[in-house]
């Protein structure tokens, strides 16, 4: 059977905006869910990364980990694995053995995750985030397979849009 992928746009302003997307997504997220982000150097994907952990009831401080490639969070719902996979090769990325995160019990969210396309399930939702200038961010989800195509679907039944 084919594998179903719906398509959502939303137009953020701000990173309040960025950050109510995030509580959004959070507030849907289940063990093993995985959220691919890409975009630019400074587009937001961290900025993402860090409302969805706040959402999630992450306490502290939550940044990137670009040098360290995985960090692990204990929040109050979920356990958080949050990767940087800018700095690897697939090859690398290969050997981390990250199927033990995608089918965890903790929600994983992979920054440059076109990096490591490969290895990556089919099922999940990617983000890619695109920085229009000042504030505004142009954020597109594509959710393929399930529940991640209902959550496109249901973004765009609700007309939701921060324009």
């Amino acid at each position: 059977m084919e594998q179903r992928t719906v398509t959502a746009e939303i137009n953020v302003r701000s990173i309040q905006d960025t950050a109510s997307l995030a509580e959004w997504l959070a507030s849907r997220a289940f063990p093993g869910a995985l959220l691919a982000l890409d975009g630019d150097l400074g587009a937001g994907k961290t900025t993402l990364s860090q409302a969805f952990a706040a959402a999630l009831g992450v306490p502290g401080i939550v940044n990137s980990p670009t040098f360290t490639i995985i960090k692990e969070y204990r929040g109050s719902s979920l356990p958080l694995y949050h990767m940087d996979v800018y700095r690897v090769t697939l090859e690398e990325a290969d050997e981390l053995g990250l199927d033990e995160y995608f089918y965890g019990e903790g929600v994983t969210i992979v920054e440059w995750a076109s990096i490591i396309d490969e290895l990556l399930p089919p099922q999940r939702l990617d983000i890619y985030i695109e920085h229009m200038g000042g504030e505004l961010r142009r954020i597109r989800l594509a959710g393929s397979g399930e529940p991640y195509a209902e959550w496109c679907e249901e973004w765009n039944r609700m007309g939701a849009t921060t324009k």
